[in-house]
């Protein structure tokens, strides 16, 4: 990789040594013969970094993270958004200790149980009922499933956002869909966020055959218009259909109460995760009491099969969910949250418009789930300029495919982070000249989601 002078009169130059990456990136081939994709989770996977730049990592704490060779991170996404009070946050940490000492799964009910559905249940005002998980995909396609029986209908309406579940339902409609049949692709009808007209005319093509509407009700970039999600309610209501929002994000970001709180506006049903255990694996579906109970015993109707799993309610996770709800009502990690995402934002988009930047790279979004966007010399998004960008950061002490902040998150952590951006900005000039192959030691990265391994199929 085409290395920054170190003169000191080099705004772009990186203080000490450049970092080395050799046990990350033995263990990074490992498991790209031991694992599918060399990750567990796409977004998690080597092509999402610079080639030769992807940290394995040690360990984390607060909002720092070490990789395997000794380098030490300012970490950004947060364990893909799912910590908002920083890594190894004891409260968490020891109430899951003490709870370990009891032992971790039983054939009957735990007290917790009662105990975290209470919790749950207070946040969510709308919800009746709750059924805790593991992960979140599975709590979206419980909610589905939900929807179809009690509407009998089959077609689920989902917003242009970018996740909702690994299951064929939703993954069949995106690029990375080899193996699901196109009859169930046909299930999954598509429309515009933000745009009431465009659900309006899937309703009128699919007369009495949409079981489901799935969204989420903000994020990243964008905030509902006003009226947009009581339009939404209301044509739901009209129609039949079960409204389903996708709180995986915005729940313990936006709010420990969801989006739903912010915003105004109750769903049908909910799903929950990511934040709601600080990185500890619990994830929740909520709902009106007559459609959740259709997987319960106070029904003739017949029954559906609804999230009956093994792990669900072992006593870590819950009691980690436990120890979140306490520490949210103990501190406001909320408004630490907006206030850092902001101060970060505004200050990167300072030092790139210093630079003369401004019309390539920005930092934009919510202030708890900010994103950098990374374009070329034609204003174009560009995944080779993101590339430059990620190296850069990476040089400075920066690990990050966002900059989604958590409460850890120091003003010291913020002023690194803004010194980086500054001092990436020398390079990214220069690949905006020369073009991106002239900064860049190996190919570009590629989206999570896409039909083939090329652009970064290993060799």
């Amino acid at each position: 990789m085409t290395s920054l002078s170190s003169s000191p009169t080099d705004p772009g130059a990186v203080d000490g040594p450049h970092p080395v990456f050799t046990e990350s990136s033995r263990l990074q081939a490992r498991l790209h013969d031991l694992v599918p994709g060399g990750a567990h989770t796409y977004a998690r996977g080597s092509d999402q970094y610079p080639e030769h730049m992807t940290p394995i990592i040690e360990r984390g704490r607060g909002a720092r993270v070490w990789d395997v060779d000794g380098n030490a991170y300012v970490e950004y996404g947060m364990g893909l958004r799912s910590v908002t009070l920083g890594h190894a946050y004891e409260p968490v940490n020891a109430a899951v200790r003490e709870a370990l000492d009891r032992g971790m799964s039983f054939s009957r009910p735990s007290r917790l149980e009662v105990d975290a559905a209470e919790d749950f249940l207070g946040l969510v005002s709308g919800a009746d009922m709750v059924k805790f998980a593991k992960n979140g995909s599975d709590a979206t396609t419980a909610a589905l499933k939900l929807a179809r029986a009690a509407t009998g209908r089959e077609t689920v309406a989902v917003a242009d956002q970018p996740f909702f579940s690994t299951d064929d339902w939703f993954i069949g409609n995106t690029p990375m869909n080899a193996g699901i049949p196109d009859a169930v692709r046909a299930g999954t009808v598509g429309f515009t966020y933000n745009d009431l007209g465009s659900l309006r005319a899937l309703f009128d093509a699919h007369p009495g055959r949409i079981a489901a509407v799935f969204m989420e009700a903000a994020t990243a970039l964008h905030d509902p218009a006003p009226g947009f999600l009581e339009g939404v309610r209301e044509m739901c209501t009209a129609e039949g259909t079960v409204l389903v929002f996708d709180e995986m994000i915005t729940g313990f970001r936006w709010s420990a109460s969801g989006a739903q709180a912010v915003y105004g506006v109750t769903p049908d049903l909910s799903t929950w995760g990511k934040a709601m255990g600080n990185g500890f694996p619990v994830s929740a579906l909520a709902g009106r009491r007559e459609l959740m109970e259709l997987g319960g015993l106070r029904t003739d109707a017949d029954r559906v099969f609804l999230l009956s799993t093994t792990h669900g309610p072992e006593t870590a996770g819950l009691t980690a969910f436990r120890a979140v709800v306490e520490a949210y009502r103990r501190e406001d990690p909320v408004a630490t949250m907006r206030r850092q995402g902001t101060t970060l934002a505004e200050a990167c988009n300072e030092v790139v418009a210093a630079a003369g930047l401004g019309e390539f790279v920005d930092v934009v979004g919510h202030p708890a789930c900010l994103v950098f966007r990374t374009r070329d010399a034609s204003g174009r998004p560009s995944q080779e300029m993101r590339t430059v960008f990620l190296a850069e950061l990476l040089r400075r002490g920066v690990l990050g495919q966002s900059f989604v902040i958590s409460a850890a998150h120091t003003d010291a952590d913020v002023e690194q982070t803004v010194n980086a951006v500054a001092g990436a900005l020398p390079a990214y000039g220069r690949a905006l000249e020369l073009g991106a192959d002239a900064v860049l030691d190996g190919r570009p990265v590629a989206p999570a989601l896409r039909s083939t391994a090329a652009p970064r199929r290993l060799r």
